[in-house]
């Protein structure tokens, strides 16, 4: 019995939600180094995958994040930088600006998601793709930018209620 892996950590790492935050990091990797539309992009993506049955389909959650992101990047990148120390949005790695940007975009925008998993999940990707000092680099800007995500959250739900024509 304890020759057997861990199933609870690699039950983790291959997770649907953790396979679509990977691709959907990959994708806006991708749409940078490009410099296209992350959007873009990813209707490329779907669009290649119907064509092509060897082509994997895009999770739904991919296209959530990706989508999310893209619509609301001023915003998720002022806020990515206004958090930084030392340091400015274009000097970090690539990588590291997706896996921010994918959890920034979480943590203000995903309900049904807790910020301890957005913040965990951001780490992880950031273990698995970035520098050794991107985890804890990563943890620590998402530490900062948790203490403002449910007043960002509130400030939307109570927009999202409010009619935009009341007379």
């Amino acid at each position: 019995m304890a020759d057997q892996p861990d199933k609870k950590s690699s039950y983790k790492k291959l997770g649907a939600r953790h396979k679509a935050r990977r691709r959907a990091v990959d994708l806006l990797f991708e749409a940078e180094a490009r410099d296209i539309d992350p959007a873009e992009l990813l209707a490329e993506r779907v669009s290649l995958s119907v064509r092509d049955e060897s082509v994997a389909p895009v999770n739904p959650y991919t296209r959530v994040l990706v989508e999310g992101v893209a619509d609301d990047l001023d915003r998720v990148d002022g806020t990515i930088e206004s958090y930084l120390q030392d340091w400015t949005l274009s000097r970090l790695p690539a990588v590291d600006r997706a896996i921010l940007r994918v959890a920034v975009w979480e943590l203000f925008h995903a309900n049904d998601v807790p910020p301890v998993v957005a913040v965990d999940e951001a780490v992880e990707l950031a273990k698995a793709l970035s520098t050794d000092d991107s985890p804890s680099f990563i943890n620590g800007v998402l530490g900062r930018v948790v203490e403002v995500a449910p007043q960002v959250r509130a400030a939307a739900a109570a927009t999202r209620s409010t009619p935009a024509d009341a007379e």
